[in-house]
């Protein structure tokens, strides 16, 4: 790192809720958040925002004409873009810069404009404008009137923590000196939910009522034992404030990051021990000793081999200094193009509050200490980034 970089605001919308306050009550339990959803007939276990959510986000739909065609990922970004800058105290004159990605984009208007236009043979006039990807960081820009540079890019699952490599980057360079990053999806569309389930990665499981019990986890992140993939949507957008310096207001400082790429042999490959992960999380330590990351926050998306594989990566590098390991999946599921900023957040919580949060079934120790904390993000074939983050 040439110069300390500051996360100076976390804020999200997921369905852990629409505050930091209500994130970490919400992490505070045992519970998971999911409900069964209709698909074609077929109940799926998914994670949605919640009712309050949902209404914080059709009145913001409806509060500007423009907004009314937007897709659920463009004013999930805008909602928590608001409250991250809010909570950093920017003004539109700083001219910050925007990177938002998603690994599906509009998903919910692009699915709506196809299907029209395969029972009409004619597209409607707005169905390029609100679904092209490079539309969610500009109507941001504009909903935040900054003039800084705004991108936007999908790297798959690891599209989020990507946004911050680029934002580190702008600030190390000196282009900028502020840069909001993140990741926004709302994949729960019959289409996208079939996609998953032909690569028969998606979680089978029948919820036994709403109590989360020892049996009662649709998704079982962290579980290295199972006979099952067991992966399950959520919908959700964060965002992160960075800043180029060490600022006295920093909730958490970046004191390493690493990225590296699998080597294809399939479209959703990785390797059985995820060389990607050993190299991004080698490149993230840079001259820290193991020894010195307390906690790492696994992407661990629930699947036989993603799991698995990340756990053989960290074993690899970590050797005798295993870290004490935790997700957030197994609770609010995969967000695809937003999970690394969600896994971000929960670092940045643990640190401030100085409390581990466990996953349910996993049974660990608690850590001696809660200083620096590593945390990873891969997308389908093998693209890793692994952030540390300190306190």
């Amino acid at each position: 790192m040439h110069k300390p970089i500051s996360i100076t605001a976390v804020a999200s919308i997921s369905p852990l809720g629409k505050s930091l306050q209500e994130v970490w009550h919400a992490y505070q339990n045992s519970d998971h958040c999911f409900v069964e959803k209709h698909f074609t007939g077929n109940p799926v276990c998914v994670a949605e925002l919640p009712p309050e959510a949902l209404e914080e986000i059709e009145r913001l739909r409806v509060s500007d004409t423009k907004y009314k065609a937007l897709d659920r990922t463009v004013l999930y970004a805008i909602y928590a873009s608001r409250r991250a800058v809010e909570q950093a105290q920017w003004s539109p004159s700083d001219n910050f810069g925007v990177n938002i990605g998603s690994s599906r984009g509009a998903t919910g208007v692009f699915e709506h404009h196809h299907e029209t236009f395969l029972k009409k043979g004619k597209a409607n006039t707005l169905s390029s404008p609100t679904t092209t990807l490079g539309n969610l960081s500009s109507w941001v820009a504009h909903d935040l009137q900054t003039q800084g540079p705004d991108v936007s890019h999908s790297i798959t699952c690891s599209t989020a923590l990507h946004a911050v490599l680029n934002g580190v980057a702008w600030l190390q360079s000196g282009m900028c000196d502020k840069f909001l990053v993140g990741g926004s999806e709302a994949p729960l569309t019959a289409f996208t939910v079939a996609q998953m389930q032909a690569l028969k990665i998606y979680s089978k499981h029948k919820l036994e009522g709403s109590l989360s019990t020892e049996t009662n986890y649709p998704c079982r992140a962290l579980d290295f034992n199972k006979r099952h993939n067991t992966m399950v949507l959520g919908e959700a957008a964060s965002m992160a404030c960075l800043e180029s310096g060490a600022k006295d207001h920093a909730l958490a400082f970046i004191t390493g990051y690493g990225y590296a790429t699998e080597i294809l042999e399939h479209n959703i490959s990785i390797s059985s021990d995820a060389k990607c992960f050993q190299r991004s999380m080698t490149m993230a330590l840079g001259e820290m000793h193991p020894n010195d990351i307390d906690a790492i926050v696994m992407h661990a998306p629930g699947t036989i081999k993603g799991d698995k594989s990340e756990l053989n990566a960290i074993k690899m590098v970590f050797s005798d200094h295993l870290p004490v390991l935790t997700s957030n999946k197994w609770k609010i599921g995969h967000s695809f193009g937003a999970s690394g900023l969600l896994s971000l957040e929960l670092a940045v919580l643990m640190l401030r509050y100085q409390e581990f949060i466990h996953v349910p079934y996993y049974k660990q120790a608690d850590p001696k200490r809660l200083k620096n904390i590593m945390v990873n993000a891969v997308g389908f074939g093998g693209n890793a980034v692994s952030l540390v983050i300190s306190k």
